[in-house]
């Protein structure tokens, strides 16, 4: 009697986003920002990044002297693990 034995490869049931759980988020503009993260404030000078856990449908905002303020986008999947200019997103 044979026996067939299947191997399944566990990158086949890992989401994308697990690999790639963060993206960063480069002030790419003249002035500085402050940001609403979905889970706390960054302020970022011109030129300066901070890292974003990558939630997919999380809503990023600006953050008017702490609080959220003005809506400036949606994290997708294609922000997952890569640079984003905040001037491509605003």
């Amino acid at each position: 009697m044979k026996k067939t034995i299947m191997i399944l490869s566990a990158l086949a049931i890992i989401p994308v986003a697990s690999f790639a759980s963060s993206f960063k988020l480069v002030n790419d503009t003249g002035s500085k920002i402050s940001i609403h993260t979905g889970t706390g404030v960054s302020n970022l000078n011109k030129g300066s990044s901070t890292s974003i856990t990558c939630k997919v449908g999380r809503s990023i905002y600006t953050a008017t002297r702490g609080t959220k303020d003005n809506f400036l986008f949606k994290i997708s999947s294609s922000h997952c693990g890569k640079t984003v200019k905040l001037s491509s997103v605003m």
